[in-house]
């Protein structure tokens, strides 16, 4: 059963997915060989980039720095980049990343054969590839519903994360491999190939960009937009709770997995390797396994479930005694990580009409990067303060517990939306455009006053409507003296935007209008007005 919400209700029955059904789509096998490759030449760098650091860096702290400038971009420019991917041409923008990556690289490797590298410069261009990778993700992710079948959606996400993981595996041993024989130039001619040949494997796909007749949207009201959306989807806000609960915990395994290999017997880097090679096999394994963990838990159970399983396999892993028992562990430990990321990326991705996937998609990932980074620090003070085996236990209780009281929260009790554009409601006419200015739409309803409490929660779903739209304010207006008129009030900021959005109007926001409809007494249709606003 494919389930819908965090409730716990389900869809009807569809027929048994395949694990490998999105990969028969040549589009989506051309995209998913890019993504493994793109993700490679990520791991390369970064073990490249910090290896490089050891031998110029004054001080520890300038190796430490490495991540945070590869990672810093992500929280600059994660909105940006999700709006300027759903304004743009997808395909060329996500081309245009890889040519950027790949001269970053070409750059990077002219540098060192030149001998002219230093702690600061590697720290620059670190941050530059960073940015890179910080445009890519958002428009990656708004491509890949648009290319797959909505009932193939989860199993093409699953996809995903297993070239993600096999990359984590394979990018660094590669990197390794070249550090030890050639040097650390090669690391990054080998990452500007892969970029270049990404690149134009992307420019050979016929995707044809529907330009809207109401011209790009500035991108400064496209972020607002964006976030707007988020802030108003109760989907969406019980999605980032949850995986912003689940990064912060989950964190400290990996956090601290450099000092449980190193405390265990005979630890070394091999020993490190292997464990993250270990999780990179469990969370391989369940992706391929998704159809039929779906199938036998549904949403809120199957995260609830796998954040127990990941939570008490990270407390194993700091309290095995040997390799031995840390390797399956850890296996078990990246198979329920990637089940829950999975589970909620999906919950993500059916909660976000196409018009705004890209920036939704990118406050999703802020959230996960920011718990990661948040959780990072705060495990590693624990396990500071007490030792690794305390900290990795605390974070499991922690976990569960707040995992559990997540999904007690009623956020999200609906059924699924449909949230395909509907154009069933008349766009407005002018002779000419209206003056420049914010533009007023009032709405007058005349309802039963004996029903006003009814009338007055539904237009609070209303308000939320408006405002996923769009919307800059919001009110609903109640006459002192006729106790059964009400006026909404909605505020637009121009006559354009007025215009987009009708577009975004989904078959959902026609029920509701329904829904509103059926308050109105009399045989008069509520009467809609527009103003533009002359001065304030």
């Amino acid at each position: 059963m494919a389930d819908s919400t965090f409730s716990g209700t389900t869809t009807r029955s569809r027929p048994p997915e395949s694990a490998l059904g999105p990969l028969k789509a040549p589009v989506f096998r051309m995209l998913w060989f890019t993504w493994l490759a793109a993700n490679t030449t990520m791991w390369m760098n970064d073990v490249a980039s910090a290896w490089l650091m050891t031998s110029i860096g004054p001080s520890p702290l300038w190796v430490a720095l490495v991540q945070s400038a590869a990672t810093l971009p992500v929280f600059l420019l994660g909105l940006p980049s999700g709006a300027l991917a759903d304004t743009l041409d997808r395909r060329r923008y996500f081309m245009a990343t890889q040519f950027w990556v790949a001269a970053i690289a070409t750059l990077l490797c002219a540098v060192i054969l030149l001998d002219k590298l230093t702690a600061p410069l590697l720290l620059a261009l670190t941050f530059a590839n960073g940015i890179g990778l910080a445009m890519r993700w958002p428009v990656f992710a708004a491509i890949v519903p648009e290319i797959v079948p909505r009932p193939q959606l989860a199993q093409a996400l699953a996809l995903n994360g297993v070239a993600m993981n096999a990359s984590r595996i394979i990018g660094p041993l590669i990197a390794g491999a070249l550090l030890a024989s050639v040097g650390g130039a090669y690391v990054f001619v080998l990452n500007a190939v892969l970029s270049i040949v990404a690149g134009l494997t992307i420019m050979r796909w016929r995707r044809v960009h529907q330009e809207s007749p109401h011209g790009r949207e500035p991108l400064g009201s496209a972020m607002r937009v964006g976030m707007q959306f988020v802030w108003h989807s109760s989907r969406m806000r019980a999605v980032m709770l949850r995986i912003a609960l689940f990064f912060l915990h989950s964190t400290a395994l990996m956090a601290l997995l450099p000092l449980v290999a190193r405390g265990l017997p005979g630890g070394r880097a091999g020993t490190f390797t292997v464990l993250l090679a270990s999780m990179g096999v469990g969370a391989i394994t369940s992706a391929l396994l998704m159809p039929q963990i779906r199938r036998w838990l549904p949403l809120q159970r199957r995260v609830l479930v796998g954040t127990s399983v990941q939570a008490l396999a990270g407390v194993a892993v700091g309290f095995a005694p040997n390799i031995y028992l840390a390797v399956p562990a850890m296996v078990l430990a990246g198979a329920a990580w990637i089940t829950v990321a999975n589970s909620l990326t999906v919950a993500a991705q059916m909660s976000l009409p196409d018009w705004v996937r890209a920036r939704g998609m990118s406050v999703y990932q802020m959230a996960l990067m920011g718990s990661t980074a948040i959780g990072a620090a705060l495990w590693g003070q624990v396990a500071t303060m007490s030792s690794i085996g305390i900290a990795l236990a605390v974070a499991c209780v922690t976990s569960i517990a707040t995992m559990f009281a997540a999904q007690r929260l009623k956020i999200d009790r609906g059924t699924e939306e449909e949230l395909t554009p509907s154009r069933v409601l008349r766009v407005p006419e002018m002779q000419a455009p209206p003056r420049p200015g914010r533009v007023v739409v009032r709405v007058e309803y005349r309802i039963d006053p004996a029903r006003a409490d009814e009338f007055l929660a539904l237009m609070q779903e209303s308000r939320r409507s408006r405002l996923r739209q769009g919307a800059l304010e919001w009110q609903l207006l109640h006459d002192l003296y006729e106790p059964g008129r009400y006026v909404e009030q909605i505020t637009d900021a121009s006559w354009t935007e007025h215009l987009r959005r009708f577009d975004r109007i989904s078959a959902a926001d026609v029920a509701l209008r329904d829904r509103r409809l059926a308050f109105q007494v009399g045989e008069e249709p509520p009467r809609v007005t527009r103003y533009v606003i002359a001065q304030e």
